[in-house]
């Protein structure tokens, strides 16, 4: 059921009355006004106008609606202006833009869980992400760990904002104004010399940005693995990424094993 919700084709709902689209572009505007910890059908249901019930007749709960709105906020999909580019450039364009509706939808970073079915949208941008990285050294097994990382990244500090704006919810104080009232904190802090120089040094003056700090060192770390596999990129097998062992006489070895020629070969006749 859900994966048949997931997958549907918009063009085909109803244009009047309650259906799956009404009632998942609401559920984004409620949950990006009050959090996902704000979100329940009943309040769906009342921005709509409808009952409760009603709208379990189009969308089985609330996990699966929290499912069919973050495949909705994904519609929009990253535009490959950097393709004639290098990796690195193709990669940090498709984090900002993760990043971009992370900021509009924080919620997003609040959805958990190993085994959330994906939707057409959500699968395009993994799917791109991953072409990102295709055709570098890395072996397939790190390109994926790779965009797993990043993608880790950006909801981490997607979590920050959803914590933020949270407690200013709850206690109607903005984040400053909360920290800039903690003297009688600040006062027990001489006794630590690390921090005390650092303060005293302007260290808080002028914070990083975490999310561009962060990502320029991601990406420093990615790049320099790339380098090094591009060094020894010769003694690694050509499928799979396996280092080669010497060989003993004749032509230099391409392959790890015999399984990775034939996957290799099979690929190549594929292709033609």
């Amino acid at each position: 059921m859900t994966e048949e919700l997931l997958w549907r084709r918009r063009e085909d709902e109803p244009r009047q009355g309650l259906s799956p689209g009404r009632i998942v572009s609401a559920a984004i505007e409620l949950a990006d006004a009050e959090g996902l910890e704000g979100l329940s059908m009943r309040k769906v249901a009342d921005r709509l106008g409808f009952t409760t019930m009603s709208l379990y007749r189009h969308v089985p709960g609330r996990d699966q609606l929290v499912d069919l709105m973050r495949d909705e906020v994904m519609t929009e999909h990253p535009a490959d202006h950097d393709g004639e580019r290098g990796w690195r450039a193709r990669l940090e364009s498709v984090a900002r833009h993760a990043w971009r509706i992370r900021r509009r939808h924080p919620w997003l970073a609040e959805i958990r869980g190993t085994r959330r079915l994906p939707g057409p949208n959500a699968v395009a941008h993994y799917d791109y992400m991953l072409s990102t990285l295709t055709g570098t050294a890395l072996t397939p097994s790190e390109v994926i760990a790779v965009v797993g990382l990043v993608g880790r990244f950006v909801d981490a500090e997607a979590l920050l904002l959803v914590e933020t704006q949270r407690e200013e919810r709850r206690s109607g104080v903005s984040e400053e104004e909360w920290w800039g009232a903690r003297d009688s904190l600040y006062e027990r802090l001489d006794r630590y010399p690390t921090i005390s120089h650092l303060w005293t040094s302007g260290g808080w003056n002028h914070p990083e940005d975490s999310f561009e700090f962060g990502l320029a060192r991601l990406l420093d770390g990615i790049e320099a693995l790339i380098n090094k596999r591009d060094e020894s990129r010769d003694e690694m097998c050509e499928e799979c990424g396996t280092p080669l062992k010497p060989a003993t006489s004749g032509r230099p070895r391409v392959y790890c094993s015999r399984a990775c020629q034939q996957r290799a070969y099979r690929k190549r006749n594929k292709a033609t």
